[in-house]
């Protein structure tokens, strides 16, 4: 790859992605670079060479990288970019601040982000994908964003900008989101905590939340998140077509489709990325079978497959499939 520009952050070469995922797999980037503040991104993104890729990357809870690896840059922000701020009605957080932070901060602070607390992942992910549970998602709350464009600029978004749409937005290629602003509504902060505890007893009796896992595998075609009202309906969501297809508990290698939440695709021990995308792709076909019905991942893949051994050239996979790059 081109000489790269030297940071103040870190810029590791040929660095393992496996261990920074939540699917703990994945073969090595050609650089892992952590800047040490927005600033140093800012400067680093203006001096590398253009036809560089690059790949923004959270905490790697919504991410398969292939066995391959990534021919990029692979930008991850770390506690330069955590903090949380709360001030007149907004909440203001780093991208790399936890969206289980950010709500329990909102909370403590009498403001309503509890819809947050559950979503696994950094809150710069969460924009980049509007997540949401429970009736309510990003794009409600959303104020602005600050963010590094690919050539360096830095830039404010709103939500012109972002154009959310359900599990995506349309962010330019490239562009490292740094921190993300939301407006909520008041609250008393027993209440606050007390639904959240709510929220998470509930989660965790009906997910597998001790296990390897990158949260819900498929996007719902019903173009909505479950609402956990008793009135929620089930039809065309994406657990109840894959229990249709016969796909609950499905395995291969190392890869598993859990028993407790269908919808969700576990490491369930050694599992490859190609075992994972593999199994991901044999339910997507089965269900079409079924019901005539293409799911369509949520989860991101990334990276070349294994026995891609030609670094010195741009991956053609380099680009997330789906819309954005993974919280």
């Amino acid at each position: 790859m081109t000489n790269l520009p030297t940071p103040r952050g870190r810029l590791t070469p040929n660095r393992p992605l496996s261990d920074l995922t939540w699917l703990r797999v994945g073969g090595p980037a050609d650089w892992l670079f952590q800047p040490a503040d927005i600033e140093d991104l800012a400067a680093f993104c203006a001096a590398l060479d253009p036809d560089v890729p690059v790949f923004p990357m959270g905490v790697g809870s919504n991410l398969i990288v292939r066995d391959g690896g990534l021919r990029a840059v692979v930008i991850r922000l770390g506690r330069g970019f955590n903090g949380i701020e709360i001030a007149e009605g907004a909440v203001t957080a780093g991208a790399a601040a936890l969206d289980a932070h950010v709500a329990r901060k909102a909370a403590e602070a009498g403001l309503d982000l509890t819809f947050l607390r559950t979503i696994p992942g950094s809150i710069g992910g969460a924009l980049k994908m509007n997540a949401g549970c429970y009736g309510r998602y990003v794009a409600d709350h959303f104020a602005r964003a600050e963010a590094v464009l690919r050539d360096g600029t830095r830039v404010t978004l709103g939500p012109d900008d972002i154009r959310f749409q359900y599990r995506q937005t349309d962010l330019p290629q490239g562009a490292v989101i740094t921190s993300v602003t939301l407006h909520a509504d008041p609250g008393d902060p027993r209440a606050l905590a007390a639904k959240m505890e709510e929220q998470l007893a509930r989660r965790d009796a009906t997910q597998p939340t001790k296990a390897r896992s990158a949260g819900s595998t498929f996007r719902n075609p019903a173009g909505f998140s479950s609402t956990g009202r008793a009135d929620d309906v089930h039809d065309l969501k994406a657990w109840s077509l894959i229990d249709a297809a016969g796909m609950r508990g499905a395995r291969r290698g190392g890869a598993r489709m859990s028993q407790k939440h269908s919808n969700f695709l576990l490491n369930a021990g050694g599992a490859t990325a190609d075992d994972l995308e593999g199994l991901g792709e044999e339910v997507r076909k089965r269900v079409f079978q079924n019901s005539g019905i293409k799911l369509e991942w949520e989860i991101m893949r990334v990276g070349d497959p294994a026995g891609d051994d030609t670094p010195d050239q741009p991956a053609k996979n380099n680009k997330p499939e789906g819309k954005n790059p993974p919280a």
